[in-house]
C-alpha cells in the first residue's frame, strides 16, 4: 500500500539527510576537515534517532537496500577512524591500531549477541501458550531486556560510547578519549552477552518442546475439559469470540478456550476460563486424546478445517450474530455437526439458502448474551430522547447497501441533532473503513458533526468523574494483565497464571458499577461517540430509547429489548421489496438516505400511540430470538450437554467397532500356516 502523500516528503527528507551526513563525513575524513567531520557525524546520529522514533518503516527499506543499521554504524565509525588517521602524524598510526582492534572486537561481540539472542528466543518459544493456567512447572522466566532483543537499538546504544569517544578524539586530539569510549562499548557488549548466555544454562532454560508437550497432556488429563470455544482470526475480529465468553463461563462442566494465533491470547477479553493457544496442527491434534467433547465456533476461518479433522470431537457453529446478510448462511456451515441459531428465522434462512445445512442439524438456542438486557419500559421519561446510531461496516464486498454511513450517515446525524431534545450515542462498527475508505471518511465527518453539536449545546457538568476514575482503575486492575512493556509471550504466561478465586464475580460487580458511574458522569444531554471497549454495545442498548442501524445482527440483538428501531435503506430497493428481502426490517421504520422520516420517527417514540410497529416487534422478536422462557443461557447449556452426549456416544461406538475388528482380525499366516515342502519339478 503506498504511503500517504503527507508522509512521502518526510521520508525523502530523512533519506537525503542521512546520505548528506555520510557524504559530509567522507569529505571531512578525507580532506581532513574536523568541523565538517564532527557536524556530519552528529547529524547522522540524529537522523538515526529520528528513524527509530518516528520513521520505523524506513528501516526495512534501508535493510532491503543492504544499508541496515550494522552497515551504517560500521561506515560511521570507519570514517571517523579514517579522519583520525588523516589528521594524525605518520607515527601515530600504530597508536590508533588498538582502537581499530577494539572496534572490530565490538562488532564481533554484536554479531555474537545477535546469534545468542536468536537461540534464547527459540528456547523461549513454546509449542503452545496459556492464560489462566498455572504453567510454572515449565520453568517460565522474565524475558531478556528489550535492548538485547532488538539489534538496531542495541547497536546504537552499545556503540554510542565508542562513536562519542572517536568524536572527542577528533576534536581534542587526545587518543585516550577514543580508547575510553571503545572500552565502554566493549564492556556493555560483554555484559549483554553474559546476560544472554546465562539464560542458556540447563538450570535457567525453559522446558523443551517434548517436556512442554508432556506437561500439556498432563494438564489436559487433570483439568478434563468438556466443551471449548474455538477461535481463529485477525486482530480486529476478537470481538466475535469475546461476545461468547460470558455464556461459555456460565456453562456446567469445565470449559476451555482454544486459539490458534499467538497474538490472539492478549486480544481475548477478561475471563477466568482457561485459554490454550495451539498454533501448530500437530499440537492441535493432541486434543483428540483428551476428554474434550465439543467445540463451539463463533466464526469461520481457514484454520477451522484443521480442527474439524479431529474425529472424537463434535463441532457446532454459533456465529457471532444474527442478521439477514448472506454471510449468516455461509455454505461452510455444513462442515459442522450442528448449527445453532437464535430462533425460527435463522432456521428458515438456512432452508431458503440451500447451502447444504439440513434442518435436523439446526438447533435454536436464542442469544445468551441478551438475557440481561433491560426490557422496554415505555416512552422516554426525562427531558431527553436517547438515540443510538450504530451503523455496521462496509463488508468485504463493499456493497453500498451494507452500511448507511457512506450515503446516509451524515444526513441521519444532522436530522437527529436538529431535534433539541435528542441525545445521540454514536457507536460505529470496529471494522468501519477497513475496506472502503469512503466509509472511514464518512465516520470522521459524523464525529465532527457530533463534536460541533456538543460545542453549541450548553451541557451540564460531569458530576461523577471521581467515582468513574476510581472504578476505572479498579476495573483495569482486575482485568488488565500487568506485564511490563518488554514482556514476551513466555513472560506473559508467567503473569497470566491461574486467576485468584472470586475474580470473575469481582469483575462483574465492578463492571456494573462502572457502567452506572459512566452514564452518570456524562454532561446532561451531551452527545457521545462510543468507540472504546467500555461501555459495551449492550450497555448502550439499555440507555437508548431508539436504535437507528443497518441490516445487521445489531437489529436482532436490539429486538430483545422490545424498543423501537429504524433501518436505513441504502440498498436502492423499494421499501416493500426491502422489507421482504430482509425479515429483520419487518417491524422497523425504514429511513431513506435523505433522512426525511426522522422527525416522524422521533414523534412515534415519544408517543407510543403513534407507534405502528409495537405489536409487529413483539412477534418479530419471538421469530428471531425464540421464546423468553426458558432463558437463552438455559437453552445454550442444554444444547451443549446434548452435543457432548452425542460425542461420547460416538466415541463409545467407535471403541466397540475397533474392539470388534481387533477380535476378528485374521491371524498372522506366517505363524499359523503349516510349513510346506518345496515343490520339485516333475
Amino acid at each position: 500500500m503506498p504511503a500517504p502523500p503527507s508522509r512521502v516528503p518526510a521520508k525523502a527528507l530523512v533519506t537525503l539527510l542521512l546520505v548528506a551526513a555520510f557524504c559530509g563525513q567522507a569529505v571531512g575524513a578525507l580532506r581532513p576537515h574536523v568541523p565538517l567531520l564532527l557536524a556530519a557525524t552528529v547529524l547522522s546520529l540524529a537522523v538515526e534517532g529520528v528513524l527509530y522514533r518516528w520513521q520505523r518503516d524506513m528501516l526495512s527499506v534501508f535493510a532491503k537496500s543492504h544499508a541496515d543499521i550494522t552497515v551504517r554504524h560500521v561506515l560511521r565509525d570507519l570514517l571517523l577512524v579514517v579522519g583520525l588517521l588523516r589528521l594524525g602524524e605518520q607515527h601515530r598510526e600504530t597508536l590508533y591500531a588498538p582502537l581499530v582492534g577494539g572496534l572490530l572486537a565490538f562488532y564481533a561481540l554484536h554479531c555474537a549477541i545477535q546469534a545468542v539472542s536468536v537461540l534464547v528466543r527459540r528456547t523461549r518459544t513454546l509449542p503452545f501458550l496459556t492464560r489462566n493456567i498455572d504453567a510454572s512447572a515449565l520453568r517460565l522466566s522474565p524475558a531478556p531486556p528489550l535492548l538485547l532483543r532488538r539489534p538496531g537499538h542495541r547497536l546504537l546504544a552499545f556503540g554510542l560510547p565508542a562513536t562519542a569517544g572517536l568524536l572527542a578524539t577528533a576534536a581534542t586530539d587526545e587518543p585516550w578519549c577514543a580508547g575510553l569510549g571503545v572500552a565502554l562499548s566493549l564492556g556493555l557488549a560483554l555484559t549483554g552477552l553474559y546476560d544472554l548466555l546465562v539464560r542458556l544454562l540447563p538450570g535457567r532454560r525453559p522446558a523443551g518442546e517434548r517436556e512442554a508437550l508432556r506437561w500439556l497432556d498432563a494438564w489436559l488429563a487433570e483439568y478434563r475439559p468438556t466443551v471449548g470455544l474455538y477461535f481463529s482470526g485477525g486482530a480486529s475480529s476478537a470481538y466475535q469470540a469475546n461476545m461468547w465468553l460470558e455464556p461459555l463461563a456460565k456453562l456446567e462442566g469445565r470449559p476451555l478456550i482454544v486459539l490458534r494465533e499467538r497474538f490472539m491470547v492478549q486480544k481475548i477479553g477478561p475471563t477466568d476460563v482457561p485459554v490454550l493457544c495451539l498454533p501448530k496442527v500437530s499440537t492441535l491434534m493432541r486434543l483428540e486424546e483428551c476428554s474434550l467433547q465439543a467445540l463451539v465456533h463463533p466464526s469461520n476461518s481457514g484454520k477451522t478445517s484443521q480442527v474439524l479433522r479431529i474425529p472424537t470431537l463434535k463441532h457446532t457453529f454459533v456465529n457471532h450474530g444474527e442478521s439477514d446478510k448472506l454471510s449468516s448462511c455461509n455454505p461452510y456451515a455444513k462442515a459442522y455437526d450442528e448449527v445453532w441459531v437464535a430462533g425460527p428465522a435463522a432456521r428458515e434462512r438456512y432452508a431458503l439458502a440451500e447451502v447444504g445445512v439440513e434442518d435436523k442439524d439446526v438447533a435454536e438456542i436464542g442469544r445468551p448474551q441478551l438475557d440481561g438486557l433491560a426490557p422496554y419500559a415505555g416512552p422516554p421519561r426525562g427531558a431527553w430522547t436517547t438515540v443510538l446510531y450504530a451503523p455496521t461496516w462496509e463488508g468485504w464486498d463493499g456493497n453500498p447497501g451494507n452500511t448507511s454511513l457512506v450515503e446516509a450517515g451524515e444526513n441521519l446525524v444532522r436530522a437527529l441533532l436538529a431535534d433539541p431534545a435528542v441525545r445521540l450515542l454514536y457507536k460505529p462498527h470496529p471494522l468501519t473503513g477497513s475496506v472502503d475508505p469512503r466509509a472511514g471518511a464518512a465516520d470522521l465527518r459524523v464525529r465532527e458533526l457530533i463534536r460541533a453539536a456538543n460545542r453549541g449545546r450548553a451541557a451540564g457538568e460531569r458530576p461523577g468523574d471521581g467515582a468513574l476514575a476510581r472504578l476505572t482503575r479498579e476495573l483495569d486492575r482486575l482485568t488488565t494483565i500487568t506485564a511490563r512493556a518488554g514482556a514476551d509471550s513466555m513472560e506473559r504466561m508467567l503473569v497470566q497464571s491461574a486467576p485468584e478465586p472470586g475474580r470473575a464475580e469481582a469483575v462483574a460487580r465492578t463492571a456494573a458499577a462502572w457502567e452506572e458511574a459512566y452514564w452518570a458522569s456524562l454532561p446532561e444531554g451531551g452527545h457521545q461517540v462510543v468507540t472504546e471497549v467500555r461501555p459495551a454495545l449492550y450497555a448502550c442498548f439499555d440507555q437508548a430509547d431508539l436504535l437507528v442501524s443497518d441490516v445487521s445482527s445489531v437489529i436482532s440483538d436490539f429486538l430483545a429489548s422490545g424498543k423501537p428501531y429504524a433501518v436505513a435503506n441504502t440498498s436502492g430497493l423499494a421499501e416493500d421489496v426491502f422489507r421482504k428481502a430482509f425479515p429483520t426490517v419487518r417491524a422497523a421504520t425504514v429511513l431513506t438516505p435523505d433522512a426525511a422520516g426522522v422527525a416522524d420517527l422521533l414523534d412515534s417514540v415519544r408517543r407510543p400511540g403513534k407507534d405502528p410497529w409495537a405489536q409487529e416487534r413483539a412477534e418479530l422478536k419471538r421469530h428471531l430470538l425464540g421464546p423468553d422462557e426458558p432463558s437463552s443461557q438455559e437453552r445454550f447449556g442444554d444444547a451443549v450437554r446434548a452435543l457432548c452426549s452425542a460425542a461420547l456416544e460416538h466415541r463409545a461406538r467407535m471403541a466397540e467397532r475397533l474392539a470388534a475388528e481387533a477380535a476378528t482380525e485374521i491371524p498372522d499366516q506366517r505363524r499359523s500356516a503349516t510349513p510346506q515342502q518345496p515343490a520339485h519339478p516333475g
